[in-house]
């Protein structure tokens, strides 16, 4: 790690992506991140480096040195048949994971998979996920699949997706209820953020992460070494 961690974040223009560059901007123990993006984000910061591409697939030459990989890119299975949806989160994701393997091999990588993820189960996007979190696992990585339920965006951080924007508008008010009355099933886009951070600088095994485990990383996380 040096005098801090490289970070090199996909999907940060997504809801949760956006909560993730934000906590490890805020992270003294981050020294650098880079984003890898299709369109430039309307964010600067001294630690950020942004790397526009024409296709996340292939990222080049940015992978090298870095010390852990926060992948939150994501689509809607909403509609979309399974060898598109495939395509968009199990074939990118692993490809990213494989060229990280192989420019900065034994380093962290913490992919967002979601609460109900099943290789075996019924659903379409349960399987592709969890196929996917297989893949990823299976790579010289220290890998982390993260499992959030029902998140709570904060600071301002919005959903892309209009279907999800308008489920967050009618939940909004609900948040502080559903927190304190299923604490295990409701996470937050800063709980997510520090959860990544926790994990990779030493917060337990890499694995599976439920949104339970995720509140409890964020609450190591927390401490006087944040700014």
């Amino acid at each position: 790690m040096g005098d801090g961690l490289t970070v090199l974040v996909f999907g940060a223009s997504g809801m949760v992506g956006q909560g993730v560059l934000r906590e490890c901007l805020r992270d003294d123990r981050v020294a650098a991140v880079r984003v890898v993006v299709r369109t430039a984000l309307d964010v600067a910061h001294p630690k950020l480096t942004q790397v526009v591409v024409g296709d996340l697939a292939t990222p080049g030459e940015h992978l090298a040195g870095v010390d852990a990989t926060f992948d939150s890119v994501g689509v809607s299975s909403t509609g979309m048949r399974e060898a598109e949806y495939r395509r968009l989160t199990h074939d990118l994701t692993v490809g990213v994971a494989r060229a990280v393997a192989d420019a900065s091999p034994g380093s962290a990588f913490v992919y967002v998979s979601g609460a109900g993820t099943d290789r075996h189960g019924r659903l379409m996007w349960a399987r592709v996920k969890g196929e996917t979190e297989d893949a990823v696992a299976a790579l010289p990585l220290r890998a982390w699949s993260f499992r959030p339920g029902l998140i709570q965006p904060l600071h301002g951080i919005r959903t892309k997706t209009r279907l999800y924007g308008a489920l967050y508008a009618v939940l909004r008010p609900l948040f502080p209820v559903l927190t304190r009355v299923v604490p295990g099933q409701v996470t937050s886009t800063e709980a997510v953020g520090r959860a990544f951070l926790a994990a990779v600088t030493g917060g337990g095994a890499p694995g599976v992460v439920t949104t339970e485990g995720i509140n409890d990383l964020a609450g190591e996380s927390a401490g006087p070494r944040r700014s």
